[in-house]
């Protein structure tokens, strides 16, 4: 495993990061990830050379299960050889889940954040997260309020960096521009939806971090799972018909089609496949170092795989690299429809 400078953070993170949104999570009442398997997976990734995580209070069922697994499983090793982050925003009740969540227990508010970090933290049983990202953009509360917040938890040290996860480039760029007006700590790091087959509403935000050498680290790194290569389609007239195997996210979501399959996808799909052909690699691990291969923004993708074996894959991307030709090939592949050419390295 190589390792690479986040951002213009002082952190040196592993070219890959482990998500864990599946760790207690349900669906059709059957948990993906329960907590043996969330263990194996975390000795798996740490074998791999995998030293930074990804997590979230919401994430589980109940939520904070994902980072209550992390924590116990972290209790037997060295927290200073993790980077861990977590993040804040959604409805979570930690004091009393069987409750609910009351009036003040969401969004990006003092008192929601104040009593969020302290649940993670005892969750995953740390003094201090790596990074802590905004879940996402508030319009309720003003940015002002976010910003000193969670500047007064870095100075206290229980967070060491700022993240952003999903949200508009403007929104992104405004609370950058509120953090330099006000001394406040700044956003370094990143986490859209982003993968060789997406393009809507990326570019901007993209900019963003390219101009202020903002991290980026992309969830959803492989479309879902489309982009290995296990889907088919099945009607050239209708790219959201397509044939996968029993038990995959395109056979579970209903939303899949929506946010996963179009021309374009296919168009990628296509040339993926091929370029895997020529490296003897898999679909995944091309689409993967394409993402790493960035060259101007870092870019760390978010691996949320279910099994060793799947993980063990995902982690051979950084044991191949891609030619400007085969990199530029999928570039040429996602705007295929309207000729741009965002983003080649020649």
């Amino acid at each position: 495993m190589e390792y690479t400078r986040l951002g213009s953070t002082g952190l040196h993170v592993s070219q890959l990061s482990l998500g864990t949104w599946r760790f207690g999570r349900e669906t059709g009442g059957v948990v993906e990830t329960d907590r043996e398997e969330a263990h194996e997976l975390l000795d798996a990734a740490w074998e791999q050379g995998i030293n930074f995580i990804d997590t979230a209070d919401r994430y589980g069922n109940p939520h904070g299960t994902a980072e209550q697994f992390i924590g116990e499983w972290l209790a037997d090793y060295d927290r200073e050889d993790f980077v861990i982050a977590s993040k804040v925003y959604f409805p979570f009740n930690g004091r009393d889940p069987d409750r609910g969540p009351g009036p003040n227990d969401s969004g990006l508010g003092r008192k929601h954040i104040r009593a969020q970090i302290e649940g993670t933290l005892d969750r995953l049983g740390t003094d201090y997260l790596d990074i802590y990202y905004l879940h996402r953009w508030e319009d309720d509360t003003p940015i002002e309020e976010t910003l000193a917040t969670l500047h007064d938890l870095v100075r206290e040290g229980k967070v060491h960096y700022l993240g952003a996860s999903t949200m508009a480039a403007w929104k992104l760029t405004k609370a950058l521009w509120t953090s330099d007006v006000e001394g406040y700590e700044p956003i370094s790091v990143t986490q859209p939806l982003f993968h060789a087959g997406y393009r809507d509403d990326i570019k901007e935000y993209l900019d963003v971090c390219i101009d202020q050498d903002l991290a980026v680290c992309p969830y959803s790194p492989l479309a879902g799972g489309f982009l290995t290569g296990k889907y088919e389609r099945v009607d050239e007239d209708d790219p959201t018909a397509f044939e996968g195997p029993e038990g995959s996210r395109g056979d579970i979501y209903d939303s899949f089609e929506d946010y996963y399959l179009s021309e374009r996808g296919w168009h990628v799909l296509d040339e993926i496949r091929a370029i895997a052909d020529e490296l003897d690699a898999t679909p995944a691990q091309v689409a993967l170092r394409w993402l790493i291969e960035q060259d101007r923004f870092t870019c760390v993708p978010i691996v949320g795989a279910r099994t060793v074996d799947q993980l063990a894959e995902n982690a051979g991307a950084v044991d191949i690299s891609l030619t400007d030709d085969q990199f530029d090939r999928v570039v040429d592949a996602r705007y295929a429809e309207d000729g741009q050419r965002w983003g080649h390295r020649q």
